[in-house]
């Protein structure tokens, strides 16, 4: 594989987390998998929660991609576009971790951005997390934030279908 493909193919791979990222996150996180997620989404003090685990799955994902791609592990059966698109589900995770968990959730470093993406990035995590319950929600997405102000109106539009309850700093 030439070195522009496989950079194309780590690219392909980190575009197609946040999908990926966004459809778990919406059908799995809050369907089935509310389990691992509730922790997330209510007040606490510890260091780690149980949606920690989620990590573990992406990391997973990652790690089977490098197998696929390794002739050390799949011997002349290897796959090498695995190995790049391990690398690019690395760096969505790492990309994701950074957004995620550092700046919206400060649990690495405290910043509050006053303007541009990063500021838009926190507004649509934390309209994400103005409902109660896994029902309902805006912004399933981690790198990719949709703009406040439609955010602020669909959820709005939930809380009147009774599809999502709020929490009370929202129902203005």
């Amino acid at each position: 594989m030439s070195p522009l493909a496989a950079f194309a193919t780590v690219l392909a791979a980190m575009a197609a987390m946040e999908w990926i990222a966004w459809a778990s996150h919406k059908y799995i996180m809050h369907g089935p998998g509310w389990g691992w997620h509730r922790d997330h989404h209510e007040p606490h003090d510890n260091l780690l929660e149980k949606n920690d685990l989620y990590a573990l799955v992406g990391a997973g994902m990652s790690i089977a991609m490098f197998a696929l791609g390794s002739s050390w592990v799949m011997g002349a059966s290897a796959w090498e576009p695995g190995t790049w698109i391990g690398l690019g589900v690395l760096g969505y995770g790492i990309i994701y971790t950074l957004i995620h968990d550092g700046l919206v959730h400060q649990r690495y470093f405290r910043w509050v951005p006053r303007r541009g993406y990063a500021r838009r990035l926190v507004q649509a995590h934390k309209l994400h997390h103005a409902t109660i319950g896994k029902e309902g929600g805006v912004s399933f997405g981690f790198v990719l934030a949709r703009d406040p102000a439609a955010l602020k109106r669909e959820l709005k539009a939930q809380r009147q279908a009774g599809v999502a309850v709020l929490r009370e700093a929202l129902e203005d």
